[in-house]
């Protein structure tokens, strides 16, 4: 990670919670590619889910998922169809 992204993380983490999620959500957003015909809807529907997600990891409901044990199962899953 580049020192200007640690930066922005650093600020980032300082957010509100509510803040914070927002700016998941857009970022979330930017990385996927161009929406249906309905974008501000679709991307409404992403915020929301990302939001709620975000939420219950804050809240301690659920404890996620490793990331490379979250990779190698979907690697599993695509080179078994």
């Amino acid at each position: 990670m580049t020192d200007h992204a640690q930066t922005l993380l650093r600020e980032a983490l300082a957010l509100s919670e509510e803040e914070r999620a927002d700016l998941i959500a857009k970022l979330l957003v930017s990385l996927e590619g161009p929406a249906d015909d309905d974008e501000p809807a679709v991307e409404q529907a992403w915020a929301e889910v990302v939001e709620r997600r975000a939420r219950r990891v804050l809240a301690g409901e659920t404890a996620g998922e490793e990331w490379s044990l979250a990779r190698d199962r979907v690697r599993r899953a695509l080179t078994d169809e």
